[in-house]
């Protein structure tokens, strides 16, 4: 147990420098003292529960990657699908609270009802052709297309014709935006 917490500090120096952070950028990501971050970083400091959250927040890191732990064994998978309003749905991602992942399977329903919450959604097509309204905008997505909004924003989407669509869902209940980079036809 020293062993691993002799090197969270080394760890966390690493972390920091490598995305070109400073101790005064850290501090006020964290509200954490410089001089806290300072001593945990050259091992003057013990590691704890509540300094480290709030740094592995700051750096957008899984709390294990700071205090290096081994690995837990198999990363898949195993979603359980669950059907809501005739949809299927299966759910990509396992942890509570930020980004989720969703795999949905919409079948041919109902005149669009547009609805707001809370988020940010990006859509991506897999198969099928997806019909977003989104505030005052109708599009057809076909596969291989995305789109991205807040939801804050009325939205429906479901199938454009009478053939169910199957879409990734990414959605961030914070609001985060997801932003994907492709390269531009030619």
């Amino acid at each position: 147990m020293d062993d691993v917490l002799d090197k969270v500090g080394e760890r966390l120096r690493h972390i920091r420098t490598s995305r070109g952070a400073t101790l005064a950028d850290l501090a006020a990501a964290t509200g954490i003292s410089k001089s806290t971050l300072s001593r945990l970083e050259s091992g003057h400091r013990k590691p704890t529960l509540e300094l480290l959250l709030p740094i592995a927040r700051a750096h957008r890191v899984p709390l294990d990657e700071l205090v290096g732990a081994p690995p837990v064994g198999d990363p898949r998978i195993r979603p359980v699908p669950v059907r809501r309003n005739g949809m299927t749905i299966l759910p990509l991602t396992q942890q509570p609270g930020g980004l989720q992942a969703y795999k949905m399977i919409i079948p041919p329903r109902g005149e669009p009802d547009p609805r707001t919450h809370t988020g940010y959604e990006w859509l991506y097509v897999l198969s099928g052709r997806l019909r977003l309204v989104l505030a005052d905008h109708d599009v057809v997505l076909n596969p291989g297309e995305a789109a991205e909004f807040d939801t804050r924003l009325p939205h429906w989407f479901g199938p454009a014709d009478d053939e169910p669509v199957e879409i990734l869902s990414l959605f961030g209940k914070q609001g985060e935006k997801i932003h994907m980079r492709t390269r531009r036809k030619t």
